[in-house]
Parts: structure tokens; sequence; C-alpha cells
């Protein structure tokens, strides 16, 4: 037997055959999920949701991994596959994420716009926050929702203003926060005047960001297509002309096909690198760590 070359039929049984069984049991686990314990915090639980949602998509990766490796006999193509799927969405995804940050900064302008108007009849902050809140959009309505019970379980409006911010985490957030919370200090005129500017300010973010999405979309859809034409005809050429790609299956060939491999992989994380918007730094960051305990879920509102 030629040492230089894989003899992978033993090979290749055993490893489909884990590969399969590890697939299905964590599959089986990710859709029936475990018992919640009654006492189960709001933080285990967003972990177990993480949990369960990396166990479904490694599940999914250790399968077409597994498939790669029946159909090719090249550990590393299998290895490589399972991980590109592993990590899809954060090589050629975050449009979601994209969607998301946009939803939250239009729906910023349209509260901010509110807020303006129902300040405009000699109504105070105290009184103006909890009235617009109940119409605000769903992406900060939870947010609004949390800074009103702060505020009727007597938190200052500066701190509970504060710990609005953090929860927001957004940068364009901070410019109206900050606006809110000198107003609740100095209770100056201007106010309103403020808040236009500031609404009109995020209404072209909005417009801004929207036309960098359109223009990105195109080169997303053009990057998987790459990916997907590559992987196809590797997968064929391993399964329909293996006299051609036989040079692979010995030990210097799947290095070079390592290297292959990785060449890709910078490509792709550049090009990630490339479509994500630098937003701004925050500024208003004082309220983590203060010691007072956030409003809870379950609260009266």
């Amino acid at each position: 037997m030629d040492t230089a070359v894989f003899n992978p039929a033993t090979f290749a049984a055993l490893g489909v055959g884990a590969g399969i069984g590890a697939a299905v049991a964590l599959l089986v686990a990710a859709i029936r999920g475990f018992p919640a314990k009654p006492e189960q915090t709001e933080a285990a639980r967003s972990a177990a949701d993480v949990i369960k949602f990396l166990s479904t998509r490694a599940a999914v990766a250790i399968v077409v991994g597994t498939l790669v490796l029946a159909a090719t006999r090249w550990p590393t193509a299998a290895i490589a596959s399972g991980i590109l799927v592993f990590f899809w969405n954060q090589l050629f995804g975050g449009l979601a994420a994209e969607r998301a940050a946009l939803a939250r900064v239009e729906a910023l302008a349209s509260w901010t716009e509110s807020l303006r108007d129902t300040i405009a009849g000699a109504v105070g902050l105290e009184q103006a926050i909890p009235a617009t809140a109940r119409a605000a959009s769903p992406a900060i309505r939870e947010n609004l929702h949390t800074l009103v019970d702060r505020l009727r379980a007597r938190m200052p409006l500066p701190q509970a203003l504060e710990y609005f911010a953090d929860d927001m985490d957004d940068a364009s957030a901070d410019l109206v926060i900050a606006a809110l919370i000198l107003n609740s200090r100095l209770r100056g005129p201007g106010l309103r005047e403020v808040l236009g500017a500031l609404a009109q300010s995020s209404r072209e973010e909005v417009d801004m960001r929207q036309r960098v999405m359109a223009q990105r979309s195109s080169t997303r859809r053009s990057v998987q297509i790459v990916v997907g034409v590559s992987v196809a005809v590797v997968l064929a050429l391993a399964v329909f002309n293996k006299t051609f790609v036989q040079p692979y299956d010995s030990v210097t060939g799947q290095m070079v096909l390592l290297l292959v491999i990785g060449l890709f992989a910078a490509g792709f994380f550049w090009l990630r690198k490339l479509s994500s918007i630098q937003t701004p730094a925050r500024f208003l960051q004082r309220a983590r760590g203060s010691g007072v305990p956030p409003v809870r879920d379950g609260d009266p509102r």
C-alpha cells in the first residue's frame, strides 16, 4: 500500500457513521430541548437559546462535512465544508443585522418626532415619555417600556435615561438621550427645536444606510454565487472525474488544498470586513456598573 496516498475505505466508513450519529443526536437535542427549571433566570434562558441555536447549526455542519467526506474522501474538504456551514452567517450574512439597525434608527426618528410634538403641548418629559411609548415602533418599544417602568419605580429621570441609553446601545440614540438628560437637569427652553433637528438627522442617516444596503446587496449575492459555484465544481470533479483530482488524494495534495481553502477564507473574511458599517462610538455609558438593578420582566407597567 502506498503510504503517500489515503486508503479511506475504513476511515470514511467510521467518519460517516460517527458524523451522522453525532449530527442526529445534536439535531434531536436541539429540536426537543431540555425542560427549563421554574427558577430559570432571563440570562439562563438566553444562554439556553444560544446553545440550542449553536447545536442546530453544529448538527447541520457535521452532516454536510460527513457528506463531503463520503463523496470526496478528503478530510480537509470535509472539515472546511463544516466550518463554512457553521460560520455562514458571519461570512456571508449580516443583512438581518443591518435591517434591524436600520429599523432601530428609523424607529428612533419617529419616536423623537412624536416626543417633540407631545412636548409642544406644554407637557413635561415625565408625562411625554409614557404617552409616546405606547405608540412607538416595535424596534424600540420594549426599551421604552423598560424606561417607563423605571420612572414609575421613582427612579430619577436623568438616571433612567442613562439606563435607557445603555439599553438602546446606539450612537444615534445617545444624541437624543443626551439632549433629554440635559433638559431634565436644566429645564431650559429649546428642547422642541433640538429634538426636531435630531429627528431630521436620524432620517438622513436612514436614507444613507438604505443606499448603502442597496449597493452592498449585489456584492453580497455575487460573493455567494462565487462560493456556491466553486464548491459545486470541486464536488462535481471529486465525484464524477476522480482521475482529474487524484493528486489531491496524497498528503501533499491535501496540504495544497488546505492552502487554497485558506486563501479563499482570507478573501471571504476580507470582503466581510469591507461590508461592515463603521458606526461612531457611544459616549453615554455611565449607567453600566453603577450598582442600580435594572427593572425585570414581569414588573407592572
